[in-house]
């Protein structure tokens, strides 16, 4: 059953890939009337970008190589069709902190806020070149005060039939992307940094997060960053994740789920394959939330096969009390439910923060886990720590690695 319920998701991402493609890039080339080239005015570029965007006769609208577009006002990009945007040359969004911080677009959910709304149908970003989002002034700031809100470099807000790709994207304030409300979205060939020039880190700079979105495909990408190289936050439903490099990442995380009461949070049919991590503080993540007034939801067909880890903190982890104490998570166990999951051939080295823990799946009491797979774990310690050591709690554990956990400890 679990191999038919892979190959099947496997053959539906690959056909939406197919079908994005065919509907997406191809048709709006053919569809070029008119080629709108921007230049830079040395004042805010933001006006004449989103003038071109809005203006139906420039198919496609060009940032040539070798002009920086100075992003000072915020883009609200939404409701486009048939649009080609070609980066060549670079869109950097300004480090006016006391502007952005009182002007740029609001979510309810996590407190975030975004530079860039970019959404319609149809919708072709790429071109070669670079987003820059400043990201340095945030990070110096958010040391001093961590309550800033730091905007979000790119977002596809309601969006459907979306292909990003061949592109730069560095000193991302905060998160680097969020593809909210989207359906049939592609990232392909993207290259993220966010990274520290002082002593004050690159914070929750996720790769990627996605949010009440479905069938989104990312693929063929290098990330260097701070936090999840991608996080399937709440309702994000047939998801393919391939062939990604991250380094410095919290991992490729399910959740957190069940923050907030009277949610009910869903993440469905996720493949994460071929992937590499290195310097992380996780590798394969499941979290959700337990305690008094939290939400609920269902974790349901994940697979994490072919991961190669090296030196991460936590290379395979279920943590089902999230930010919840030992007492509150056997008193209030989480409401989250996580089933069908498949951890699959995952190698490599952890850090040895953990000793000689390679492997931690610690579930809630009273059956809130239920037919999670172990196949093919071969992470190993440092030396110092001897042999690899397997962690497990409140969950009954299938596959040919099962027994190297041996009996789960349960708590109530």
């Amino acid at each position: 059953m679990h191999f038919t319920m892979r190959s099947a998701l496997v053959r539906a991402c690959a056909l939406a890939a197919t079908v994005h493609t065919a509907l997406g890039s191809p048709a709006l080339d053919k569809r070029a009337s008119e080629i709108c080239t921007l230049t830079a005015s040395g004042s805010d570029d933001a006006p004449a970008l989103l003038a071109s965007a809005a203006d139906s006769s420039c198919a496609t609208v060009t940032v040539p190589t070798g002009t920086t577009l100075s992003i000072r006002s915020k883009l609200n990009m939404t409701g486009l069709k048939d649009k080609h945007i070609s980066l060549q040359g670079i869109i950097k969004f300004n480090a006016d902190l006391d502007y952005w911080t009182d002007n740029a677009f609001t979510f309810d959910f996590q407190d975030q806020t975004a530079f860039w709304l970019l959404g319609g149908e149809n919708l072709l970003l790429d071109g070669g070149g670079t987003l820059d989002g400043s990201g340095q002034a945030w990070y110096d700031e958010f040391a001093k005060d961590d309550s800033i809100v730091r905007p979000i470099l790119l977002t596809l807000f309601q969006a459907t039939n979306v292909t990003v790709q061949n592109l730069k994207m560095i000193n991302g304030p905060e998160w680097i992307n969020f593809v909210n409300e989207g359906k049939d979205i592609t990232f392909r060939n993207i290259t993220i940094s966010a990274t520290s020039t002082s002593k004050n880190a690159a914070k929750n700079t996720d790769g990627w997060d996605i949010f009440r979105s479905d069938n989104v495909v990312i693929e063929d990408s290098t990330i260097n960053n701070g936090d999840d190289c991608v996080s399937f936050k709440p309702n994000s439903t047939n998801i393919l994740v391939s062939n990604l490099s991250c380094n410095g990442s919290h991992g490729i995380s399910v959740g957190s789920l069940g923050q907030y009461a009277g949610e009910y949070d869903i993440v469905e049919n996720v493949l994460a394959t071929n992937i590499r991590l290195s310097n992380a503080q996780n590798g394969a993540r499941i979290k959700a939330w337990a305690g008094k007034n939290v939400g609920s939801g269902i974790v349901k067909n994940i697979t994490f096969t072919g991961f190669v880890e090296t030196n991460v903190d936590n290379p395979v982890i279920i943590d089902q009390c999230y930010e919840t104490s030992d007492s509150d998570c056997a008193e209030y166990p989480s409401n989250t439910y996580i089933q069908d999951i498949w951890f699959d051939n995952i190698s490599g080295t952890s850090s040895g923060k953990e000793k000689a823990v390679v492997a931690s799946l610690s579930c809630s009491p009273d059956g809130r886990c239920s037919n999670v797979n172990v196949n093919g774990i071969t992470v190993t310690p440092p030396s110092k720590y001897g042999a690899a050591s397997f962690e497990c709690q409140n969950v009954e554990l299938n596959g040919g690695d099962a027994s190297l956990f041996g009996t789960c400890e349960t708590t109530d």
